[in-house]
């Protein structure tokens, strides 16, 4: 063979997807983006993710489980997890007990956090306390227009809603930094102590009530707009869950208009993918199921995180009415935990070992094992399951490469694989490249959003 024979037959090819796909296929990904873009604006919170997602099912005519009920081949439904975490089921023509194809993917992602105790005021000026919620880079959150989304439940069991921030007719809010006239003593903190965490105070208000006698006169006319507004109390922020995140809105990104930019891609946009990929699934052979994971960021612990039971009671809930083992089924499953990767960045290349490392543009990145260092934390998928996957997007002419987060011993990070492979199922990894990850404004490719969404449909009805 001539060397142009043996690069082609025997050389891996990891090409740009633009290279492979055509201008009808590119059309398709670029208008498919346009819904994913609508999501994002949306859905800012794993609640607001949920809540958009059992909408739309519903449209698509899926019905609320019920245990205990038996099923049949080309039903739908949909489980709620506490508003927070969810499920979409579409039934297959084999038994549970052969196996189901998941796809998990994780709905929360990092943001800042009101504190129980959040408002205050400081030298005539109001503020709300946060908590910074998974690995944020805290320089990047001052002066960036804030928006507050969440829910305030009351002690009389009414629960409030809110999203104040994102229109432009709203106030939103802010944090503040300190003037670089009289930052030297700032400049010489590490990067990661730039900004501490009790300084991402966000300002809320400076007009005082109007009562000569009071004290704390700014922080008393915000608790009076609140009670006008929301007819809330201060105690009342003690049993909420409101978190503040960017106003910016998804945007395409350069003048080809390539790339997509937006709060919370991480993991919205492979949970995105995997969902409209299970509505667009008919009857499947296997029963195919996606999950809408919470608490990724910080760990994956409590009842609506993937290290609590909720998958394995849904499996257990489809195979208890037929008498079928739950174990055996969830031996029989395979998976993919649908997470975003790290695109290589040229501006810093030196994280990156390149040839290991996933691009923008080049499709649905998979990777075999997460974790850091020696490989600490993963569930790392075997060969034969590597073989699969590879085959079934493969035959399906999906775009995908394969790659690790970064330099072994710069850093790593974990997914939700580790959790799911615990229940005896086979577990690998896929997602899109991010530019600027835990960042409040990520950056994605649209081909890769498509890759994505395709390698999940392919796998629903192929593995």
């Amino acid at each position: 063979m001539t060397a142009k024979e043996i690069k082609e037959k025997l050389a891996s090819q990891n090409r740009n997807a633009y290279d492979k796909m055509t201008a009808a296929e590119i059309d398709s990904a670029y208008d498919y983006c346009e819904g994913y873009k609508e999501f994002l604006n949306i859905a800012k919170t794993e609640r607001e993710a949920v809540k958009y997602a059992i909408a739309l099912a519903k449209e698509k005519g899926f019905q609320e489980f019920l245990v205990g009920e038996k099923y049949n081949p080309g039903d739908k439904f949909y489980i709620n997890n506490r508003g927070k975490a969810a499920a979409f089921l579409v039934i297959g023509k084999k038994p549970a007990a052969e196996g189901i194809n998941i796809v998990a993917a994780h709905v929360d992602n990092p943001r800042l956090d009101l504190k129980g105790n959040p408002l205050y005021e400081a030298d005539e000026i109001g503020y709300f306390k946060t908590h910074y919620y998974g690995g944020i880079r805290k320089y990047h959150w001052p002066v960036t227009p804030l928006a507050l989304h969440g829910v305030i439940c009351l002690k009389n069991g009414e629960s409030k809603e809110i999203v104040l921030g994102e229109k432009e007719d709203e106030p939103c809010f802010a944090i503040t930094d300190l003037l670089p006239h009289l930052a030297q003593e700032q400049n010489k903190r590490t990067l990661p102590q730039g900004i501490k965490g009790e300084e991402l105070n966000i300002v809320i208000g400076s007009r005082p009530f109007k009562d000569d006698e009071a004290s704390e006169k700014v922080k008393l006319n915000l608790l009076s707009i609140l009670f006008e507004k929301y007819g809330i109390i201060e105690d009342d922020f003690r049993s909420a869950e409101l978190v503040a995140v960017p106003v910016t809105k998804a945007r395409d990104i350069g003048f080809d208009r390539s790339l997509v930019g937006a709060f919370g891609h991480d993991d919205r946009v492979c949970a995105y993918p995997a969902f409209t990929a299970l509505l667009d699934t008919k009857t499947p052979e296997r029963t195919c199921l996606c999950v809408f994971a919470d608490k990724e960021e910080t760990g994956s612990e409590g009842n609506t995180g993937l290290q609590s039971d909720f998958v394995k009671y849904i499996v257990d809930d489809l195979c208890r009415p037929f008498g079928i083992s739950t174990t055996v089924a969830l031996r029989n499953s395979c998976c993919l935990s649908a997470d975003v990767n790290g695109a290589y960045d040229p501006t810093f290349a030196d994280a990156f070992e390149k040839n290991n490392a996933c691009f923008i543009n080049r499709g649905v990145c998979v990777t075999k094992y997460t974790g850091g260092g020696g490989k600490y934390d993963t569930s790392d998928a075997s060969a034969e399951y590597v073989s699969k996957v590879r085959t079934i997007l493969d035959n399906g002419n999906v775009a995908w490469q394969i790659g690790e987060l970064g330099k072994v011993d710069i850093g790593g990070g974990g997914t939700v694989a580790k959790y799911l492979a615990r229940l005896g199922m086979d577990v690998i990894d896929i997602g899109v490249p991010v530019l600027a990850m835990h960042s409040p404004f990520e950056i994605v490719s649209k081909l890769d959003i498509y890759a994505t969404y395709r390698a999940c449909a392919e796998f629903f009805v192929n593995a």
